[in-house]
């Protein structure tokens, strides 16, 4: 099993002479069809076989992005937006062949308004650069996904991460975009203000609509002062079920805390081998809590109790920030340590959410399934908001693990949908989701996403193959 249908599913054409001449002669450089650059714009992090693009276009405007789509529309040639290739579903590989846009190189902070705590940038921008950017502003930009992505992809997959626990996903923290619509129309959605009641919510709409209803351009994000106040700590925990209960009982206690992150034994043996750490090899609990001097002890203690009644063990404060960075670092570079628990392995990554409630059934019945493969399948998880993750590592020489890997993955998403989640917290749909959305939304839900793209989109450019399999 080697991932063939969405591959297979859409007809390949090549690109017409008319568009490479064209793009050519207006960009010069700036367009590749080189087989270096095309191959780099078709992979990801994703399972699948790489897809690589007929060719790549670096764009440094809004009005170019809208000359490439117009020319693309004209000859129905398909054009997949390309940020910081992090993705994890497939959502940047050119199964249907056709142009690369990279906004990489869009990446200016183009306004900061520090009173109205906002801030303005081209979806090049990476997260990190922003923060960097505005760090003297007193302000900071809460959404940390883990992988350095582009503010753009992140707004296209309705990224969310470590801090969603307290400032919440992309999803809420997105003012306003400019927008390029497949026929190279320019659209600005939203505004600065911090509500709205004008009109259809387009800004929504392009919320995770993973570049198939439009090319996001511009992103106008909420910012959040920097906290007077921050620690972090971490808590080794007898079991994963303990560990679950241990955060379910903070959070219904109203515990306002920044992040709170479940690394299993099998991904904190993977962590120390990956960054030389020592910590023992139990599950653990990553937590981090922003306020005043006083409400952050406050916080820290109470956390501290209720991880003590779970059975939590070598509670390890930490306020100094190189001491804080150290545990972070850990948690953000768990995914790289992971892969090396097999060396050469690709992971199907699963991203199941469920309710806050259900959270730790939802954990300990999964935990059952994982014992029982041949596989190596550490879990992490953003259990604050009940979403975790299992990266389930397969040799992509061996078709017989992807097929094993599948079958947890269902497995696992059939019973989020059953205890009222959700196949996908925060990666996106993409390609590897897409036959579980019937089962979550149903197919009326689905035909009304259809009629969506038909209208924004009538000949299917923008990122082909990717949520649903489009029907005309």
């Amino acid at each position: 099993m080697n991932h063939p249908t969405p591959h297979a599913a859409l007809a390949r054409q090549p690109l017409p002479a008319a568009v490479r001449e064209a793009l050519q002669a207006r960009f010069g450089e700036r367009f590749s069809t080189s087989a270096g650059v095309c191959e780099h714009h078709g992979r990801d992090e994703s399972p699948f076989p790489p897809a690589a693009p007929d060719g790549v276009v670096f764009a440094h405007s809004t009005e170019e992005v809208a000359e490439v789509a117009r020319l693309c529309n004209a000859h129905r040639v398909p054009l997949i937006p390309y940020g910081a290739g992090s993705s994890l579903e497939g959502h940047l590989l050119a199964v249907a062949g056709g142009i690369s846009l990279d906004l990489s190189q869009m990446n200016r902070v183009l306004s900061v308004q520090a009173e109205d705590l906002n801030v303005t940038v081209q979806p090049g921008v990476t997260r990190k650069q922003l923060n960097q950017e505005i760090k003297d502003s007193g302000l900071f930009f809460p959404i940390d996904p883990g992988a350095d992505a582009s503010l753009g992809g992140m707004c296209a997959t309705r990224a969310s991460g470590t801090n969603a626990v307290r400032y919440g996903t992309m999803r809420e923290n997105v003012l306003a975009l400019t927008v390029v619509m497949a026929d190279g129309r320019i659209v600005k959605t939203g505004t600065h203000a911090r509500k709205s009641s004008a009109g259809y919510d387009l800004t929504r709409l392009m919320i995770g609509s993973e570049g198939t209803l439009g090319i996001i351009t511009e992103v106008t994000v909420r910012l959040y002062p920097q906290p007077e106040a921050i620690s972090a700590a971490i808590c080794a925990f007898p079991s994963m079920g303990s560990a679950v209960r241990a955060v379910i009982d903070t959070i219904q206690l109203g515990v306002p805390v920044a992040r709170v992150e479940f690394v299993d034994a099998l991904a904190i043996r993977a962590i120390n081998r990956h960054d030389n750490l020592s910590m023992p090899e139990m599950p653990h609990l990553f937590f981090e809590f922003h306020g005043t001097e006083a409400g952050v002890r406050e916080q820290a203690e109470t956390v501290q109790q209720i991880a003590a009644e779970h059975g939590g063990q070598g509670f390890e404060w930490a306020t100094r920030p190189e001491d804080r960075s150290r545990l972070w670092n850990a948690r953000h570079t768990a995914y790289f340590a992971m892969l090396q628990l097999k060396p050469g392995c690709r992971a199907v990554t699963t991203d199941v959410c469920v309710p806050i409630s259900r959270l730790a059934e939802c954990v300990s019945e999964t935990e059952r399934d994982l014992a029982a493969s041949t596989l190596p399948c550490p879990i992490v998880g953003h259990v604050g908001d009940g979403n975790f993750h299992v990266a389930i590592l397969t040799d992509p020489a061996r078709p017989e693990e992807l097929a094993e890997a599948e079958t947890i993955n269902r497995r696992i998403v059939e019973r989020a949908l059953a205890l009222g989640g959700t196949c996908t917290g925060e990666h996106g749909v993409g390609l590897h989701k897409m036959d579980f959305l019937v089962s979550e939304h149903g197919e009326d839900a689905l035909d009304l996403m259809r009629a969506i793209k038909n209208a924004l989109d009538p000949n299917h450019i923008l990122n082909p193959g990717k949520i649903f399999r489009a029907t005309r």
